[in-house]
């Protein structure tokens, strides 16, 4: 899930943060996250797979607002259900989703690596709005070689 929160208190501010009326008006958060919180989807909170394996995201966004450019770093989607549709329309880079619907997305992992999940209006990663899908195996050279 993608939402943002308005806060009075400025980005990163510790403690207790009430809702800015002002702000949310505005439309303009100071938080934009996945799953409620900054860091929801990274380090040991991050999507596990292995090479090979066949994902599948049910992806919404609460909103209030925003809309979101959901996309994966690194990957292409091979089918994606929009406003989970029951036709997928497919090899999608970046996919659309409103506020208060949801899509689902899947593809294959075809390499190891850390790939990451972003809203691609891209200054909301600063905001929080970035996960992470870490795959593990085999390196696949023919497909990916990394740069030393």
């Amino acid at each position: 899930m993608q939402g943002e929160f308005y806060t009075e208190g400025k980005l990163g501010e510790q403690g207790f943060q009430t809702l800015s009326f002002d702000k949310m008006f505005r439309e303009q958060p100071e938080y934009v996250v996945f799953n409620g919180a900054t860091d929801s989807l990274r380090g040991k909170n991050a999507l596990r797979a292995k090479v090979g394996d066949k994902i599948r995201i049910f992806f919404g966004v609460g909103g209030p607002n925003l809309v979101s450019s959901f996309h994966l770093i690194g990957e292409i989607f091979d089918r994606v259900y929009p406003e989970a549709a029951s036709e997928p329309i497919r090899n999608v880079q970046t996919t659309l989703v409103p506020a208060g619907g949801a899509a689902v997305v899947e593809f294959q992992v075809n390499v190891a690596g850390t790939f990451l999940l972003v809203d691609h209006s891209l200054t909301r990663v600063e905001k929080g709005a970035m996960g992470e899908l870490s795959a593990e195996g085999k390196e696949v050279p023919e497909i990916f070689r990394p740069l030393l």
